[in-house]
């Protein structure tokens, strides 16, 4: 790797891992800690093949493997652990609707894996639905059906009282 692609890749890293780091712990259900191992690895593939990504899109590179290991990882163990964190990261400081995330991060939680991802990245990562399409590598009736779907059970909890 030239010394150019070196500078590239530390500035991509500083500018971008703390914004993975939300999407990890948003996606993977995991503990902080098992969010940084997928962004670390993430980051190990992308500098890998930095050379090749670097002029593309590394941003929508990188964010494809953190989901995709965090659904594989997920798939691996079929049981999800409980979180134990209070916040995401980058959560503002007094503001006024913490509660109110809190529980929907909660309800995420309790989606299969793969429904989760699709919600995380359609509408707290604010990608369009064919983006959301592509960094999954599904199809787009795909993520218009998962993003019903999860939608729709939680808004069910909300009708039942589950979602606090």
């Amino acid at each position: 790797m030239t010394d150019e692609d070196e500078a590239a890749f530390d500035e991509f890293v500083a500018a971008r891992s703390t914004s993975l780091l939300r999407t990890a712990v948003l996606v993977c259900g995991a503990s902080a800690h098992d969010a940084e191992d997928l962004v670390q690895g993430a980051l190990e593939k992308v500098y890998k093949h930095w050379s090749r990504i670097r002029r593309d899109n590394p941003d929508a590179y990188a964010r494809k493997v953190v989901v995709n290991a965090a659904i594989n990882k997920a798939r691996r163990r079929r049981v999800l652990q409980e979180i134990t964190f209070a916040r995401p990261p980058e959560t503002a400081a007094g503001s006024p609707d913490v509660d109110l995330r809190d529980s929907l991060i909660e309800e995420l939680r309790r989606l299969p894996p793969r429904m989760r991802a699709v919600l995380v990245l359609r509408y707290w990562e604010d990608q369009s639905e064919s983006a959301t399409a592509a960094l999954l590598g599904c199809s787009l009736g795909t993520v218009k059906s998962q993003a019903a779907r999860g939608l729709a059970k939680i808004r069910e909890s909300v009708k039942e009282g589950v979602f606090r």
